[in-house]
Order: structure tokens, then sequence, then C-alpha cells
């Protein structure tokens, strides 16, 4: 017992974790049946038969984990000589090949066959995922059962998979792949005639940038759009937490790229980017991962092998491609500031995108932090105003804890919030434009329990930009280091280039480039311990042995506590190791290229230079946002009974902190009922403008609610605010200001009332005989049928002048929606239940105290967008 009170022991393992065991051992230790004497008279403390049960224990664990080890090597040999390699677990079948396109690309468009018993609703909209292309091979977006594909699936969607071959075609670039996914997706709509609404698209992680690339060259092919764990803006991140923006500042710049691609004969190994990704982390890398494999043998085989499939599936990019990718997105940061243009003269302005975006990130992520997939809302975009007035909503999720792979491999995450992304995206296609977070919580079903569809409910929040920096924590001062790094690169690449890259190529061969590939230490470190290696001839059969008989000891063991507290202690000392690389390469980043001399010698240290562009302030974007706010201007009086309920509906809930998606369940079944007919696109373009209307002049756009309703009966106006007061209950009492405003109005609508309820049917006799009582002219029986357009009331209050602000932005005019006799009914405001506006994300408070909520923005309307985005 000396040992337990010795100083280093307890210095080294936790007193209480080591107490325990040796508790635990001392019990067991007499659980023998007949041996208690020999116990006591031999081995009094149970050292000897806890010691032999453990080193038996800890050498068969040995075997089965080298075992594991043989077979991981002939996974990978054999998924690395197959043409089309993948980890999809589901059948697929190619539906068109990149190699075929007018530019060749080594993409694929795949098909995916649902399991048998899954039902596909072929009227539902399709579900695309694209896979990251960054070092490692396709298919883990439909690894397993519970992931994006099979959640998809699930919910009865058409699916489909953007995948690659391992190798390139020859002159591949980044542009042709970007190109090669807008065919697919057209490829896709014209599989499914029968729905109206565009392909939900999914991108992870390098997929993401790619597809937003692709929105922003041809938005009409994309409905919502998921981007995972993509980073879009590389010089954001939380001094402390983002190492790898540091890595190319620490390699001088994009050279050492050129330089890989050069080594592989103008073909990067994508072992090389896997590589700087196990180096993040090399507690996990080089113990962690590899001691939870050997701790748990006898139940981690199949899930270690089955992930191993993936993360060894190493792939090639071409060096034009890599090249492209380092030079303008992580060193330079074009994409988040519109600064790439296209061979053929397009400008990549990701404000073009019309689709809503949903961002998918996590504070757990080291690979791609909230900063990195964030940060480029700040990058374009001044203010939530100019969000709402370019007509995008933004909505993003951010999980607590989970790393970079688990946003989209791991299966508690899909269940979760893939589920509800993938449930709700009708719902988020017709959110008002703006900035958005989402919260997921479990389901509290009560009365309402008809409206809970799953065992989570989604809620979304509006946000500003002050919020949003909570999570971006952006630095000015950082913009001028990472543009010193940009402009170190150009002058380093172009070093190489001229100096050491003729030579170089010169001298490779594709030989030589094909044996470097294969002596990479990762791929070696996978063929080493394989069949191909005569001393792992033996394993196998020691193996099975093993197996037949094998005495595994438990945790209760002491010398099995003493390795588990070891085990803890070595990653404590590797994350210690990896917390002062990386704090030191941080500091070593930011002296550098924070010296003042060092960037007056590249010419950023004058203030005559502009170190980050900023699209949102540019007076052409100014301009453009007057002369659309005029024509919409003009907008405000005409509509019908649709214009006039949707208005409310947006005024109403603009007034509530957060709406969910219990509001759009009840407005998507009171549209079935009422005006099945009416499709998603119609609402969505009937909700946006509208809420631009009340965002551009909100007193005269209430006032204007009676013309609206002009000649409706008392029994169509009493019918829509009944069907209001059903949507507003979905979520439950309203708050004082929310009442407020609904009954403000329920007085606008009782203006609209005719001064006497409006016959329907009457005898002609009968008819003749009220018009002589009647002291006033009845209406005209045309009353009844909502007019298409009314001109506002001389009573109406006059419209307010154009604020023209700096931080306004740009809005497109949208054609009026016309109205028909037959949808003069208030289902119009159907699936309404994204509907909290971000117009109203803060509230202003008056002179006298009162909360007033003022939009501020200077929106537009949606209907009558280009269907080629704008060059700017």
């Amino acid at each position: 017992m000396n040992f337990l009170a010795n100083p280093l022991t307890t210095s080294l393992f936790p007193a209480s974790a080591f107490t325990s065991a040796w508790s635990k051992h001392q019990n067991a230790s007499t659980a023998v049946p007949g041996g208690e004497a020999l116990s006591a008279l031999f081995d009094p403390f149970g050292f000897g038969r806890a010691a032999f049960g453990y080193w038996r224990d800890s050498m068969e664990r040995s075997v089965l984990y080298l075992d594991v080890m043989r077979e991981r090597g002939n996974q990978y040999l054999e998924h690395m000589e197959q043409t089309k390699p993948n980890v999809l677990g589901f059948d697929t079948e190619v539906l068109m090949d990149g190699r075929t396109l007018p530019r060749p690309t080594n993409y694929e468009l795949l098909r995916v066959l649902p399991h048998e018993g899954t039902e596909i609703d072929p009227q539902k909209r399709p579900f695309v995922v694209v896979d990251p292309r960054a070092g490692h091979g396709p298919g883990i977006g439909g690894f397993k059962p519970d992931s994006e594909l099979g959640v998809a699936l699930k919910a009865g969607h058409p699916c489909y998979f953007i995948g690659f071959l391992p190798f390139p075609e020859p002159g591949q670039t980044v542009e042709d792949v970007v190109e090669s996914e807008i065919a697919f997706l057209r490829h896709v709509i014209e599989l499914h005639p029968e729905t109206t609404e565009k392909p939900m698209v999914v991108g992870n992680c390098q997929a993401g940038w790619q597809i937003m690339m692709a929105a922003a060259l041809e938005p009409d092919v994309f409905g919502p759009i998921l981007i995972a764990g993509a980073p879009l803006s590389y010089w954001a991140g939380e001094h402390g937490k983002a190492p790898m923006r540091y890595t190319g500042g620490m390699a001088g710049g994009s050279w050492i790229t050129a330089l890989t691609s050069d080594i592989g004969d103008g073909l990067f190994d994508g072992a090389w980017l896997v590589q700087n990704f196990e180096r993040l982390n090399p507690a996990n890398t080089y113990w962690k991962k590899q001691y939870h494999l050997y701790d748990n043998i006898d139940t981690e085989a199949g899930r270690y092998l089955d992930f191993e499939r993936w993360w060894g599936g190493h792939v090639v990019l071409g060096g034009e491609e890599i090249q492209y990718i380092v030079d303008n997105l992580f060193v330079g940061n074009r994409l988040s500031t519109a600064q790439l243009v296209t061979r053929d003269g397009r400008r990549i302005d990701l404000r073009n995108v019309r689709s809503p975006v949903v961002v998918f990130c996590s504070r757990g992520d080291d690979i791609t932090p909230p900063p990195q997939a964030l940060g480029w809302i700040r990058d374009l975009y001044e203010n939530t105003d100019d969000i709402i007035a370019n007509e995008q909503t933004i909505v993003y999720c951010q999980h607590d804890t989970t790393g970079h792979l688990g946003i989209f491999v791991s299966g508690s995450v899909s269940r979760k919030e893939h589920t509800e992304f993938t449930a709700n995206m009708d719902y988020i296609d017709v959110l008002p434009p703006g900035l958005y977070e989402t919260s997921i919580s479990p389901a509290e079903k009560g009365e309402d329990a008809e409206l809970f569809e799953r065992d989570y409910l989604l809620e979304f929040m509006p946000r500003n930009f002050e919020e949003l920096d909570q999570a971006v924590m952006h630095k000015p001062e950082d913009d001028r280091r990472f543009a010193t790094v940009a402009r170190i690169s150009e002058i380093n690449l172009g070093m190489y280039r001229l100096f050491l890259q003729p030579w170089l190529k010169a001298m490779m061969t594709p030989e030589a480039a094909r044996f470097i590939r294969r002596m990479h230490p990762i791929r070696l470190g996978y063929k080493l311990l394989s069949d191909r290696n005569p001393l792992s001839v033996p394993l196998p059969v020691m193996a099975e042995a093993v197996r037949k008989n094998r005495h595994p000891v438990s945790q209760d063991n002491l010398f099995k506590a003493l390795e588990t507290m070891g085990s803890d202690q070595l990653v404590a000392g590797l994350n210690a190791m990896r917390d002062l690389r990386d704090s030191n390469t941080e500091k070593m980043f930011m002296d550098i290229y924070g010296q003042p001399l060092l960037q007056a010698a590249v010419g950023l240290y004058g203030d005559a230079h502009v170190h980050r562009r900023r699209p949102g302030a540019e007076p052409e974007h100014r301009r453009f946002i007057e002369q659309r706010q005029e024509e919409l201007r003009e907008k405000i009086a005409k509509g019908s009974a649709h214009e006039a309920v949707m208005r409310s509906l947006i005024y109403v809930l603009g007034g509530a902190p957060a709406t969910d998606e219990r509001n759009f369940k009840r407005l998507r079944a009171s549209r079935a009922e009422l005006e099945p007919g009416i499709e998603l696109s119609d609402f969505k373009n009937l909700v946006r403008e509208q809420f631009f209307i009340l965002k551009l002049d909100r007193e005269q756009a209430l006032n204007s609610l009676p013309d609206l309703l002009s000649g409706q009966s008392n029994d169509d106006i009493d019918g829509h605010i009944s069907h209001l007061e059903h949507v507003f209950a979905a979520s439950g009492e309203l708050s004082e200001h929310t009442a407020e405003r609904f009954a403000q109005v329920k007085a606008l609508f009782d203006k609209a009332r005719p001064s006497k309820p409006v016959a329907t049917a009457k005898p002609a006799a009968a008819q003749k005989t009220a018009d002589k009582v009647e002291a006033v002219p009845a209406k005209p029986k045309a009353a009844t049928k909502p007019k298409a357009a009314t001109k506002p009331k001389a009573t109406a209050a006059p419209a307010k002048p154009a604020a023209n602000k700096p931080s306004e932005a740009k809005s497109l005019e949208a054609k009026p929606a016309e109205a028909k006799p037959s949808e003069a009914k208030p289902a119009e405001a159907a699936k309404l239940a994204s509907v909290k506006p971000a117009a109203e994300t803060t509230s202003k408070s008056s002179s006298n105290g009162e909360e007033s909520a003022e939009p501020t923005a200077k929106p537009a309307s949606t209907t009558g967008r280009r269907k080629t985005p704008r060059k700017r």
C-alpha cells in the first residue's frame, strides 16, 4: 500500500481512479472458487494472477490488432486497383460521364438506388450530394445508412451523387469541374419534369465552395444549397484556434504547391493533403485512433476498416487545379470578395446566388472553423440590410462539438441536423431574405402533437452582424498580414518558375513520379502491413486461433487500468506539444507578416492600397439600389387578397423573436385544402415581393391593405382573419408586441368591409325590393370578385422618400402577381412557416420608450430576376 502513497504515483495518476481499480482488483482476487487459500498463501494481493491475465490479454489483442492492420493493407490495395473506387453504401447507376463533355473532367453523375423497401416519391424535390475532392476518394456523403443520402432516401426524395475518378483528365481546370456540375444539375432537372422545385444540393467541405461558384454562375439550376464544413473565407479565423490558415504564410506561399506538382510530373498527390490534415491532431493520428482499436479490438475492427477504406483512398489532382485553388482561394481569398473571373469573362460573385444557403459548421472543427465557414458573409455584405436587398437567404447552424468529418459522417449528426435540414428544405426555400441562425431542440409534444413529424424541432432566429461577429471574430488588422502573404507568394512563385521549375520539369519522368507517389509515407504504411509483406503470412492463422480461445480481461484489472491511464497521459502530452507548436506558429506568423518594413516592401503599407475588397460598399452597387427602389415603390398598392394576406402574415410574424416549422406545417395543410394547385416557386415569389414592399415602406404598405381587399365580402374578410389566426396559433400564444400587430391588421381589414353585407343570391323580385329600400346605392356585384390591381385611395399615407444610404444593397424588380378570381383566398399564405422576416431582427426604441420595428433596409423584389448573373 506504500505504492499508493508514493508522491510520484499520485502526481502521475489520479488517486481516486487508482484506488478504485485497486479495490476492484482485491475483490476479484478472491472470486475463484476454492482458490482463496492458495491465493492468500502464494499471491496475497492477487498481483500474479492479474499480471498474467493482463499479459495474456495484451498479447491476444496485439495479434488481433496486427491482423486488422493486415486486412487494412489488403483493403487499400484492392480499393486503389479499382477503376472507379468509392465507399458509397448504396447501389448506383451512371447517368452522365464528365469525360464525354465538351471540356472533359473526371467527374460523373450517379443515380442512387434505394434499398429494398424504401419508397421514392417522384413528385418530391431531387436531392444531390457532391462529395469533396481534397485528397480522399468519393462516397463519404453516402458512407452508411445514417448519412446525408440515407436521410434523403428515407424521406422519399430521388437522390443523385456527383463523384469523381482517381485521376484527372489532361488539362482539366477548376472551371471545367464547375461547368460539369452545372451540366449534371441540368440533367437532373430534365429527369423530373413533374416537379417545379429545383434540386437541393449538398456540398461537403471542398465541394461546398465549388457548388457556390457554380450557383453564382448559373443560379437558375439550384434549389436550396447546404454547404457542410466548407471553407469560403480563408483569411478568417480566431486567434489560437485556426492553425491551418497560417500554413501558406509559413511555407512562403504557393511555390511549394507548384514544386509538389512538378515532382508528380504535373499531378498533385492527394496524400500530401491528407498528411496536412493528420498533422493537425498528432495525438489522434499517431496514438488515440490506433489505441482505441487496440483497446476495443473485439468490437471496433469493422467500423475501423470501413472508415480506413475512405481515409486511405487517396486520389490525384491536376497540378493546374491545385495551383488555382491555392493561389486564388487559400492564399488570395478571392472567392469571397468577388475577384474571380472565368476565362470567358464572367465574374464569380456569390451575391448572384438566388437560392437559400444553409451553412453547417462546428466549433469543434479545426479544419473549417466557423469563422472560415461564415466569414464570406462579412466579406461580401456591409450589414443584414445588404443581404436582404441582394435577395439572399442565409441560414447558419453551429454544432458545439463534432469534428470536421463528423459534420457529414457522424450518424448522430445525420439523424438530427441533416434530417431536419432535409425535411424542412421547402420551409427554408420560402424564407424571406435575411440572415438566420437555426437551433434544433427536442420536440416537446403537447396539444399540437400533430404538428410534430420528427423528434426534433427546427427553429429560425433572425440575426444581425453584431451577433454574426461573435462567430466570425473578424480582425481588420489581420487583413494586411494575409495580404502581405499573398504578395510574398506571388514573388516566390515567380522566382521558382523562373529559376527552378524548368530544371525540375526537364528531369522528371512519369515513371519517377509514379515511384515517388508509391513511396509516400502514408501510402507505404498501408502497403507494408498487407499480404504482400512475407512477414504477415502467419498473422491470419494466429488471429484465428486467438479468436477461438480469447481471454479478455475486464476494466477492473489493475494493469488494464494502468494502461488506460498511461494512454490518457500520452494523449495529454501530445496535445500539449500540438498546442505549443500551434501557438508558436501563430506568433511567428503575426510577427513576421506584421512587420511594417515587410509590408511596405511589397507595397501594402500606404493608405492608398486596399487590402480587402468590399463589394457591398462600391458606388456602382449603391446606384443600382436606388434605381430598383423606385421601380418597386410603384407596386405597393397593386394586388389582391393574395397579397393582402401574405403581407399581413409577414408583418405580424415580423414582430416575433423566432419562428419554427410548426407554422409551416399548418400553412402547408391549409394550402393543400384551399389551393392545392399553387406551385412553391410562385408562393416563394409572392412571399419575397410582399416582404420587400414592407421593408421599403411599411406605413404605406399597411395603409394599402384595404385597397387590396376592395371588393371582398364580409364573409371573405372573416375567412382571411380566421386563416391568419389559425396560422399564428401554431407556435403558441402570441407575444404582446405580435398581438398588437395582429390587432392593427384586423383593424385595417375591417376598413375594407362593405357598408352592408353583399347579397349573394336573391330572386329578381327580392332584388328590386332591396334596391328600393336601400338609401345608398348597392355595391356592384363585381365586389365578390377580387380585383387584379387597385390604385391607392386618396386617404392612404404618402410614400416615404427613399433614403439612399450607402449601406443599402441592390434589389431586383419583380412583376406583381396577377390576381385571378379563383385565387382570391387566403391559402396563398401557405408555406410561410418560414417567415420570420429579417427586417425585424432588431427593434429600435422610440422617444416615448415604446418598441418600434421599423424596417431600415431598402429591399427589392425577386420575381423578375435575370437568367444570367449580373457582371460586376
